[in-house]
């Protein structure tokens, strides 16, 4: 149990926290004014210290170097009393353990960060053996350059060790690299030591320079976490270094150690900038639940769309304008970089309507690979009664022509020259000719449908809606469904392209067949919120963001996950579900 850190926001690995002293320290931070080393045990046995809470105290340890064999370390481990102030446990990723400590210190780090596939397994290995709700520090490592990239990965706690060093040896360090002294016609920075000519900075006032610009740097990966856009940062900051850019990769590629973490919806933008954006959790999940968990519901043709600049792509001038031509005879789908493709009911549903990219016109061969699988596996998945292509020469209609021949499907392209020319516009109303009409009611059930098709799981939306005549009020976006007793039961949430239950939803959705996202919760009524303490257990699949269902001997609730399965069970400090609806059993 940790007393004396709480987790505040998450972005994915990456969290703002506080660590609880006297004076309270915002993390991701720099501890170095306030942590108090107890001391080695290799040179002496050590007398337990008295700790404060001015100060965060590193108990009596033993450090072993990276590389040291397991039944070295295993000799050596340290049994960590459980201490009454805030503390710190010196560990290695593989001796981690719930020792009682509010923070851990990896004795280890110095050998493993700048070799990307060690620091991932390490970090990695550290953060699941570890209690969810504690600080993780790694001393004599950090930056302004790889900071960033150590926040991502889940690191909470740096010090200014190496910085300062770096600095004495004559090194002018920046967030995009490091400098010889002797090099500097001019300072690039307004910081306190770097008010003075360059001809006067002596290595001293680099090592304080470095300090600073280690602490400037924190200051705005904190926004950035804050805003939930740190991975925006470092897919350029990664850039910097290839130890990094490594680093980066490595992570992408563990893909269930940071889907765990990342918030299934979120306000913010997504900006699609690089290629590695592809890579990223929320485009990878949009992708694997449209092509295993969506399913098409109308028995009309397909059209296939260019994605539109203007998000949701309905209210653009060109979707419109496809619109008008369709006018309800087929089913929608838009391709895009790099969100992959998109069925008209999913349009705002995170990250479709949350994205930007870089448009040039010219797409990579990773680009194309990516958006022609999901297209594969969305067609493998939906079967049409035919399949109509108004895209744009080029990209599109290669990625098309790909799938259509892996499939062998027959595909109509209707495009002369550019989507929303007179001519291309008439193409594709005559080839629709003939088609039958879906009715304005008959799509927003679909949306309903699709959204918790999304949301939970493959035919949900049939197990929660099948039984009940729905009703909608209002008009798209502002879905409300009501069963056929006036009750309301879900409400679709414009923002994130989600389903709110009501009370009423989430007993439709507890007695259903579709899966279930449950919180169990002790003997009292929540109201607001549930803090972790109050959680007995938890789905191991929620995720930041999720729609659940929260029970307890006294109440019965709905409301939405702020932190992952895992992290609701093992947490003892924080909210873990911001509660809608309550009703006293």
């Amino acid at each position: 149990m940790t007393d004396y850190f709480e987790v505040h926001a998450r972005d994915g690995a990456a969290r703002i926290g506080e660590l609880r002293l006297s004076d309270s320290v915002t993390t991701p931070a720099v501890v170095d004014d306030v942590l108090a080393d107890a001391g080695s045990l290799w040179a002496t046995e050590r007398e337990l210290p008295d700790g404060s809470d001015d100060v965060l105290t590193v108990l009596p340890h033993r450090s072993l170097p990276a590389g040291s064999a397991d039944e070295v370390r295993e000799s050596f481990a340290v049994d960590y009393p459980d201490m009454d102030f805030p503390s710190a446990a010196v560990v290695t990723a593989d001796t981690a353990d719930d020792y009682g400590a509010d923070a851990y210190v990896l004795s280890d780090a110095q050998g493993f960060v700048g070799h990307a596939r060690a620091f991932r397994d390490n970090v990695i290995e550290a953060k699941e053996n570890l209690p969810a709700d504690t600080a993780l520090m790694l001393s004599g490592v950090a930056t302004p350059r790889n900071v960033s990239l150590l926040v991502y990965a889940g690191v909470d706690l740096v010090d200014e060790t190496l910085a300062r060093a770096r600095g004495l040896e004559g090194f002018y360090l920046t967030s995009d690299g490091e400098y010889f002294l002797e090099d500097l016609d001019e300072l690039p920075c307004a910081c306190e030591a770097c008010r003075k000519p360059a001809s006067e900075f002596t290595r001293a006032d680099a090592a304080d320079h470095n300090a600073n610009a280690l602490r400037a740097e924190l200051a705005r990966v904190r926004r950035r976490v804050r805003d939930g856009r740190l991975r925006d940062y470092v897919e350029g900051q990664a850039r910097h270094d290839q130890w990094l850019t490594a680093l980066f990769r490595r992570f992408d590629q563990q893909y269930s150690f940071m889907e765990e973490r990342v918030p299934v919806i979120r306000d913010s933008e997504l900006t699609a900038a690089s290629e590695e954006s592809i890579d990223r959790v929320e485009i990878q999940r949009f992708a694997d639940r449209v092509t295993k968990r969506y399913r098409n519901r109308f028995d009309n043709p397909l059209v296939l769309l260019p994605c539109s600049a203007k998000k949701p792509y309905s209210e653009s001038q060109s979707h419109r304008q496809f619109q008008e031509a369709v006018q309800y005879r087929a089913h929608m789908v838009s391709m895009t970089s790099p969100i992959g493709v998109v069925p008209q009911e999913l349009e705002l549903t995170y990250p479709a309507q949350h994205y930007d990219s870089v448009v040039t016109g010219d797409w990579s061969e990773d680009e194309k690979s990516f958006v022609a699988e999901v297209l594969r596996r969305y067609l493998e998945r939906n079967d049409y009664p035919r399949i109509i292509a108004h895209l744009p020469p080029g990209a599109y209609t290669e990625i098309v022509e790909r799938v259509a021949d892996d499939l062998d499907l027959d595909v109509e392209f209707t495009v002369s020259e550019h989507p929303t020319t007179t001519e291309s516009i008439g193409n594709l109303m005559r080839t629709l000719d003939g088609e039958p009409k879906f009715t304005r009611e008959e799509r927003e059930h679909n949306v309903v449908k699709a959204l918790a098709d999304y949301q939970l799981g493959p035919d949900a939306g049939d197990a929660l809606f099948s039984d009940v005549e729905l009703e909608m009020t209002s008009r798209y976006p502002k879905l409300q469904v009501w069963n056929d007793a006036g009750v309301q039961l879900a409400t679709m949430v414009p923002q994130y392209g989600v389903l709110s239950f009501t009370l009423e939803g989430a007993k439709v959705w507890r007695d259903s067949d579709a899966p279930t996202k449950t919180v169990e919760i002790d003997g009292f009524v929540p109201h607001g919120s549930v803090l972790a303490p109050g959680v007995v257990d938890a789905d191991a699949d929620i995720r930041p963001g999720d729609e659940v269902v929260v029970e307890g001997p006294k109440a019965f609730a709905i409301g939405r996950a702020e932190m992952g399965g895992r992290e609701l069970i093992e947490s003892t400090r924080g909210i873990g579900v911001e509660i809608r609806h309550v009703e006293e059993r």
